[in-house]
C-alpha cells in the first residue's frame, strides 16, 4: 500500500520498520520537530525521524497541521491508500482523517475504551489492570472513539514495568498493523461501557505518598520509571526510587520511617517496602546496598517529610 506513518517516539519506531519491512510503500513520515535536549540543549531529532532517515523516507516535522493550510494540502496531494499512526502527539484534523483512501488507523497502546488519552501503559500498571494490550483503531475526530479493527491483550504482572510493557506493546502493535492491513478485517465499534482516561503525567505524579499501601507504591515505581520518575525526599535531598520490593506487614513505624538497616520503609495500612534501588541528584542510579556503604540512613528517619 502507498502510505504515510505518523509517530515520534521510540514506541512508534518497530511499526515504522515492520511496515517497511513489509513492502508498503512509505512516501513520508510526519513527526514532531527536534526538541531540545541535555545538558547543552542541543536540538534532537525524533526517534522515529532518526529510523525514517536510516531508511530514506522523507521526513516532514510541522509544528502543528490543524488549521495549517499548506500541511493538509501537501498531505491530500499525496493520495494515500492509508496512513498509520502511533504515538504521533498532535491532534488530527478532519481533513487529514478524511483524505487517505482508507483513512488513518491509530495504534493505541491499550484495550480501548480502557485508558483513552495519553498515558495508558503507565496507568494500566498504577491501577493494577491484571492486562494491558494493542487496540488498531480507525480514527475519528475523537479522543482514541473510534472503531477497532484488532485487540490484543497481554498480561500486567507484579513484575510489569512500564519499560517492559511499552518494548512488548511495540512489538505486538507492529506486527498487528501489518497484518491488519493485509487481512482488512471488518470494523467493531468500541463498548460503551468501561471507558477510562489516562491523563497526561507530569513530574509531581512520582512523589510516593507513603501513607499509600506498599502494593500502591510499588506499582507507582514500576509504572513511573523510567519518566517521570518515582521519587521521595531525604531532608532536603530529592532521591529518586528506582525498585522496590514490598514485603507485607511491618510492626511500628510511621509512614515514611526506616525501620531496618536495609532500608524497608513503613508504609500505609501497616505494610512495608524495601528500598532496592534510588538515586541521589547528579549521580547514577545504585543499588540500595551500595548506597548505604557511601550515606548511611539510620533507623528512624523519615523520608518524605518535607
Amino acid at each position: 500500500m502507498r502510505l504515510a506513518f505518523m509517530g515520534t517516539p521510540d514506541f512508534a519506531v518497530p511499526a515504522l520498520y515492520a511496515l517497511h519491512d513489509a513492502g508498503h510503500e512509505i512516501v513520508v513520515v510526519y513527526t514532531q520537530p527536534p526538541r531540545p535536549a541535555g545538558r547543552g540543549q542541543a536540538l534532537r531529532p525524533s526517534p522515529v525521524q532518526h529510523a525514517a532517515e536510516s531508511l530514506g523516507i522523507p521526513v516532514r516535522c510541522p509544528v502543528r497541521v490543524k488549521k495549517n493550510q499548506d500541511e493538509l494540502a501537501a498531505f491530500a496531494a499525496l493520495e494515500l491508500d492509508v496512513a498509520v499512526v502511533a504515538a504521533y502527539g498532535l491532534i488530527l484534523p478532519a481533513e487529514m482523517l478524511d483524505a487517505p483512501k482508507l483513512g488513518c488507523l491509530n495504534i493505541h497502546a491499550s484495550l480501548l475504551p480502557r485508558w483513552r488519552g495519553a498515558s495508558p501503559i503507565q496507568s494500566a500498571i498504577l491501577a493494577g489492570d491484571a492486562e494491558s494490550g494493542v487496540t488498531i483503531m480507525q480514527m475519528d475526530v475523537g479522543l482514541d472513539t473510534g472503531d477497532m479493527l484488532a485487540s490484543v491483550p497481554v498480561p500486567v504482572t507484579t513484575e510489569t514495568t512500564a519499560s517492559s510493557l511499552h518494548d512488548e506493546l511495540a512489538a505486538l502493535g507492529a506486527k498487528m498493523i501489518v497484518d491488519v492491513l493485509a487481512e482488512r478485517p471488518e470494523t467493531v465499534p468500541q463498548p460503551e461501557e468501561g471507558v477510562t482516561y489516562a491523563a497526561r503525567l507530569t513530574k509531581d505524579d512520582g512523589r510516593i505518598d507513603w501513607r499509600q499501601p506498599a502494593e500502591v507504591i510499588d506499582r507507582q515505581v514500576r509504572a513511573l520509571t523510567p519518566w517521570p520518575g518515582a521519587f521521595t525526599t531525604l531532608g532536603d535531598v530529592v532521591l529518586k526510587i528506582g525498585a522496590v520490593q514490598p514485603v507485607g506487614a511491618v510492626d511500628g513505624g510511621l509512614p515514611g520511617e526506616v525501620v531496618d538497616g536495609a532500608l524497608t520503609v513503613a508504609c500505609g495500612g501497616g505494610t512495608g517496602l524495601r528500598i532496592e534501588r534510588l538515586q541521589r541528584p547528579g549521580r547514577g542510579m545504585v543499588e540500595a546496598a551500595a548506597y548505604l556503604r557511601g550515606q548511611p540512613v539510620a533507623i528512624g528517619t523519615v523520608l518524605g517529610g518535607d
